[in-house]
């Protein structure tokens, strides 16, 4: 515990480093939380919360016509809190995003809005949804925007997440849930003049 204290602590403080803007060739790093409750088209009545670490990579270039213009960006996301809240039990869970596609929105401005889909997987202590499976997959879509500072960024999205076991086991009714997540970061990296 104390470990991973110490590892949150040098995490925010570098967060003071360097520059916020969204470069070419540049770097996010990222640690968010988000929280949410489940909507119609699978299991009902549960809640999820969890907390995450991100890294990503800025791709491309401005491209795009109008206001689509945009930059490509991948990242992976660990995530070694994940809270599943039924009514049968709370399952504790571990996951990783390794696909995650994000399309940054060039402006000029301080507000960067994006859009985002991502796929992972979550293992759990108990089933989830209760009497399926441990194991899970998780997909996403996110819509959200960055608010950038001088030296660090703050994010704020909305994301429709299912989780899943895939067909691992019968049934397999699944969890759809809306959430709002919120994250402080910064981009970094290409060393060359920021382009908006």
């Amino acid at each position: 515990m104390t470990r991973l204290l110490g590892i949150l602590l040098l995490f925010c403080a570098s967060l003071t480093w360097g520059q916020a803007r969204i470069e070419d060739g540049g770097h996010e790093i990222q640690i968010w939380t988000g929280g949410g409750h489940s909507v119609s088209g699978g299991t009902s009545n549960t809640g999820v919360w969890n907390a995450g670490l991100r890294y990503g990579w800025i791709l491309t270039r401005p491209h795009g016509p109008g206001f689509l213009k945009g930059r490509f960006e991948y990242a992976l996301d660990a995530i070694p809190a994940f809270l599943v809240f039924q009514p049968a039990n709370t399952a504790y869970g571990i996951g990783f995003n390794p696909l995650n596609l994000k399309w940054n929105f060039a402006t000029r401005g301080t507000v960067v809005p994006y859009l985002e889909l991502s796929g992972g997987t979550l293992f759990t202590n108990h089933d989830v949804p209760a009497g399926t499976d441990r194991v899970n997959f998780t997909s996403s879509a996110a819509l959200g925007a960055h608010v950038l500072g001088d030296s660090r960024n703050w994010s704020v999205e909305l994301r429709y997440m299912h989780i899943s076991n895939a067909g691992l086991s019968d049934p397999n009714p699944g969890i759809n849930t809306i959430q709002v997540r919120v994250g402080i970061g910064k981009f970094f990296g290409s060393g060359g003049k920021p382009k908006y």
